[in-house]
């Protein structure tokens, strides 16, 4: 156990997610033993991530892409788990932000099918990640969005999912997430957001800009419910594990994740944060114009955000509903990504192929 308890909890309640999204679990037993202070977090996860980043760059030098791409991915997610909940030490989380998308970029290199886009929103732009499947033709395309404490390049292996089953995806980092969280705070208006993205999309010949679904996690979860209230031309939704009301759901949380609402919100106290949550809500009708198919999913062991909150949005949707519970399942039911991964890209692509 490490002396800080601030240490032990962030790791009770996250291992399955980094293993699950790319971690080496040696790895994690490394961190484990090395991290004694909350101080240490993000400087040791640093020096994993450059441990694989440095694998990556022999690769590159000696002409094996495949390893390289591999070992930059890897690289690019412990450089993100060294910042996902470091937003109070802003130095080092930007230095551990720019390591992380130095890498992805790198790993991108390797990969045709993968681009990064810059999407014209307002006065800023959303940044994202399109991946497209081995297939021909214009391939529906399914918007995955992070929660509070995640961005889009974590999203990477359930990218995979969908892609294994012939849709594209684009990863998004939107207001108060990941790159985007340095030009625009958190915002409820969803709707807005996915609808410049599908304005963006459509145009493209390369993919299918009229059949599009929308899928998040956690806080994600709500985001993406939101869109689909806000947004018609979304063909289906899939929300797993997010809040129905975060602000009734943010006060229970680990403290510094309450803190970096705050900071992600641009705001000065965590009461003003309690206070903003709570714009994040299906309640007063938004839930019911949801009128596309709708997947909730959640664990019943979950510790961050209770399942009574998916029965609530299951309960309120405006269209028909699947509501899976699973009993094992943690936050966002990362420890076990066999069942959520295949579900949700399952269900999306048969929604969006008709």
């Amino acid at each position: 156990m490490a002396t800080d308890p601030q240490v032990d909890l962030i790791f009770s309640h996250f291992i399955p997610r980094y293993i699950a999204t790319g971690v080496d679990a040696n790895d994690i037993n490394r961190l484990v033993a090395a991290i004694d202070d909350w101080s240490e977090w993000c400087r040791e996860w640093t020096k994993v991530g450059a441990t694989h980043e440095a694998l990556a760059s022999e690769a590159a030098a000696a002409n094996r892409p495949v390893t390289a791409a591999q070992a930059y991915v890897r690289a690019a997610i412990c450089y993100h788990y060294g910042k996902h909940l470091f937003g109070a030490h802003p130095v080092e989380y930007r230095a551990a932000h720019d390591a992380m998308m130095r890498c992805y970029r790198a790993a991108a290199k390797y990969d045709s099918r993968m681009e990064y886009l810059e999407i014209p929103y307002g006065p800023i732009k959303l940044r994202a990640w399109l991946r497209k499947p081995r297939t021909d033709g214009k391939p529906p395309v399914a918007i995955i969005l992070p929660g509070l404490d995640a961005c889009k390049e974590e999203l990477h292996e359930w990218s995979n999912a969908f892609l294994e089953r012939g849709l594209a995806t684009v990863t998004l980092d939107g207001p108060g997430q990941g790159e985007v969280a340095f030009d625009a705070a958190i915002s409820p208006n969803w709707g807005k957001v996915i609808g410049a993205v599908i304005d963006f999309l459509q145009p493209r010949t390369d993919v299918d800009g009229k059949t599009v679904g929308i899928v998040g996690q956690s806080l994600g979860a709500i985001y993406a419910p939101l869109a689909a209230a806000g947004e018609p031309r979304l063909k289906a939704c899939v929300a797993n594990c997010g809040p129905f009301n975060f602000g009734a759901v943010l006060p229970q949380m680990p403290a510094v994740s309450q803190d970096l609402f705050r900071i992600r919100a641009r705001l000065d106290t965590i009461e003003q944060g309690h206070k903003y949550a709570g714009e994040l809500s299906l309640t007063n009708g938004r839930a019911e114009k949801i009128k596309c198919p709708l997947l909730v999913v959640f664990g019943a062991g979950d510790r961050i955000i209770p399942a009574t909150e998916g029965e609530k949005l299951a309960k309120a949707a405006g269209g028909k509903v699947d509501f899976v519970v699973y009993e094992e399942g943690n936050h966002v039911c990362f420890n076990i990504p066999y069942k959520f991964r295949p579900l949700t890209a399952d269900w999306m692509a048969e929604k969006l192929n008709g």
